[in-house]
């Protein structure tokens, strides 16, 4: 009988990636999934449909304001109770949004998970990768695909269906279980590591690095649409870019400062980050304007228009395949670089007079997208972080999503800046301007190739049997019982 009150022993490795891959397919799908019902919402509450907007903007801009502080938390309380604390919110706060009686709480609600997610990414993938050291992070490709890359691809799809058989109200409902369970998984399964921070919090580049970023996502989502000029977006974008300056500097003088810009000076670790930058910029850019380009040649409905883009989403989950298997072999230099120059051949050729017309050509195309530009994003988000060390991986995950995040509202901004804000119905005799905006991402893609090659030529080589990372026999039946505490 005393055994049943034993508490259920889970390998610390595996619980770490199951309970990261269940809390960011939830924070993945949430980025995208409310985009098809926001008609509903807004006729369901008696709102127009740009006050029904704010609903996005509000996940968006609570989303990045929470990316500043997410690796100083991790260190100072500790990744597992940061991690299954924002989790928990999350979860909370998805059950309130399917029970909102009314828009402004479920605009609050929404703006709780942006908060939580923003916290969840940096502090999720921090207790990956320091379970798993970096010769043995070739193994994640498959566990990081589903939910950094799949899951927004299958968020419209997924709003769509459940918005048109059940109610949009399921959109965040189906959170709820999955959440709770990855939070009990996570209470017994996880280990908790609390580096312990150099020094006090950095007050002063947490209210000019926060804000910076919330002022900046606000602008560049609703800039191309509304107009730069608008005061609300023209405030924002002047006071956002000021406010970023100001926190650029502080954290370069700052002895403890929030964000460790000094690891971007490391040679594999920075390039890694403009590259994501960069190539999240061309990414996100091509799928916001293709299916707008696709709907201007063809006059297709907005959900072919979705779906035209959904073959990148098989192409992914075989880029993880590929990775797992050539990135040993090729090491990342010889990986990524052929990966993005194929990519910005085929985001070219997706400009091309007559390609947009042929379905089949298009779902070909997506599918290679998905395939090359998967296989060079995860090569860089796993070859990245070989050069740190455990003691900067909080700070170098939350610095890392930051740029990834800003690099991709960027391409947004520049696409929909070059498509001049049009609707498709304006332009359906001219797909031009959209022809341009997909040249622009393919351009930025190329520049990736650029960037990588300052990756390094090896993969990470196995360390010797002495190394104190290295998984010891019998871990995961009482390892979790005492936290890794340091600092």
């Amino acid at each position: 009988m005393s055994g049943l009150l034993i508490r259920p022993r889970i390998r610390p490795r595996v619980a770490v990636v199951l309970v990261y891959t269940a809390a960011m397919c939830m924070n993945g799908l949430d980025s995208t999934i409310v985009n098809p019902a926001l008609y509903t919402i807004a006729g369901d509450f008696g709102r127009p449909l740009s006050a029904a907007n704010t609903v996005e903007t509000a996940f968006l801009v609570a989303l990045a304001v929470g990316l500043p502080v997410a690796g100083w938390l991790g260190d100072r309380f500790g990744t597992k109770r940061v991690f299954l604390g924002a989790l928990t919110a999350f979860t909370v706060a998805s059950a309130v949004c399917g029970l909102a009686p009314d828009l402004d709480t479920l605009v609050v609600a929404r703006a709780v998970q942006g908060l939580a997610g923003g916290l969840l990414t940096p502090v999720g993938m921090t207790l990956l990768f320091r379970a798993f050291p970096p010769h043995e992070r070739m193994k994640l490709a498959k566990v990081l695909i589903v939910p950094t890359a799949l899951m927004p691809a299958l968020g419209p799809p997924l709003g769509g269906l459940l918005t048109e058989h059940l109610s949009w109200h399921w959109l965040f409902f189906v959170n709820v279980p999955i959440g709770t369970a990855a939070v009990l998984l996570g209470v017994f399964g996880l280990r908790e590591h609390v580096e312990g921070p150099e020094g006090a919090f950095d007050t002063v580049g947490f209210w000019l690095a926060t804000p910076a970023l919330g002022l900046l996502t606000y602008a560049l989502g609703f800039g191309p649409s509304q107009g730069w000029t608008r005061p609300a977006v023209a405030v924002s974008a002047a006071l956002g870019s000021v406010l970023l300056v100001a926190a650029v500097l502080h954290q370069v003088r700052a002895r403890t400062p929030l964000l460790k810009l000094r690891l971007l000076a490391d040679r594999v670790y920075g390039s890694a980050s403009a590259l994501a930058g960069v190539t999240a910029a061309g990414l996100m850019g091509v799928l916001f304007v293709f299916p707008l380009l696709y709907q201007a040649s063809l006059g297709a409905s907005a959900l072919d228009a979705g779906l035209s883009v959904f073959p990148e989403a098989v192409g992914l989950m075989l880029a993880s395949q590929v990775v797992d298997r050539l990135l040993p072999r090729l090491g990342p230099r010889l990986l990524t670089v052929p990966a993005l120059l194929v990519a910005a051949a085929v985001f070219a050729t997706l400009a091309i007079p007559g390609v947009a017309e042929n379905a089949w050509s298009v779902r070909g195309l997506m599918f290679l997208i998905g395939l090359v530009l998967g296989t060079a994003v995860l090569t860089v988000q796993i070859s990245g972080f070989e050069s740190i060390g455990p003691a900067d991986m909080g700070q170098a995950m939350g610095l890392f999503q930051i740029v990834r995040t800003l690099g991709g509202a960027l391409g947004i901004a520049a696409c929909a800046a070059v498509i001049g804000g049009g609707h498709v119905t304006e332009a359906a005799a001219d797909p031009g301007p959209y022809r341009t905006a997909v040249w622009v991402t393919a351009g930025l893609v190329a520049l990736g190739a650029v960037l990588a090659l300052r990756l390094p030529r090896e993969a990470p080589q196995p360390p010797p049997f002495d190394d104190e990372e290295a998984p010891q026999p019998g871990e995961g039946l009482a390892a979790d019982e005492a936290p890794a505490v340091k600092g």
